[in-house]
């Protein structure tokens, strides 16, 4: 049983101690993942990778020690993906509602070369991964480590406890789903 697998079941018995052993531990791993999702976002993201870590531990761990019982380290950072995915779709939808509606900010760098709005709407890949979540939960998670946390394929293959081949396919089958689910062309065949 490694360090953060015998914290977090500590932490699941109650131990007072067990969430401020558990940061030190999982913080630049977070941090990695929220730095690389944030990465992809759009230009004029207020959210640091710092403030959506801390977000995102404090709605995992929250301020009293009784936190959710996980598995593992797997399961945590499954967890932690998913609160990261809802921080971000939380702060979409309160930009768009305080921020002229469905209007995107422009640097003015990158003004003159922006031709067409961008493919990635957070709030429809959002709802998009909501419908995949009914069809086929598994590959649903898988998406949400990808995309969401920012994971590759093989780390969130990992964390999930599938073989790497099966993260590709699942993969390829969820970017074809969610582009037929958003009306766009299905994607090409890539490398990730």
């Amino acid at each position: 049983m490694n360090d953060v697998t015998r914290i977090l079941a500590n932490l699941a018995r109650g131990d007072a101690h067990a969430a401020g052993q558990l940061l030190p531990l999982v913080y630049e791993e977070l941090r990695q993942l929220a730095a690389r999702k944030l990465s992809q976002e759009a230009a004029g993201q207020t959210l640091q990778p710092t403030a959506l870590v801390h977000e995102a531990y404090l709605r995992l761990v929250g301020a009293t020690p009784q936190a959710a019982s996980w598995d593992g380290r797997g399961h945590f950072f499954a967890a932690a993906a998913e609160a990261m995915r809802r921080i971000l779709v939380e702060n979409a939808r309160r930009k768009r509602r305080i921020h002229g509606g469905g209007r995107r900010r422009l640097e003015l760098d990158e003004a003159h070369r922006q031709t067409e709005p961008p493919d990635d709407d957070l709030l429809a890949v959002d709802e998009a991964l909501r419908a995949l979540e009914q069809v086929d939960p598994p590959v649903a998670a898988l998406v949400k480590l990808h995309f969401f946390a920012g994971l590759p394929l093989r780390e969130a293959a990992e964390v999930l406890g599938i073989s790497e081949r099966t993260a590709y396919r699942d993969w390829a089958y969820a970017r074809a789903w969610l582009a037929r689910f958003l009306g766009r062309p299905e994607p090409a065949a890539e490398k990730t």
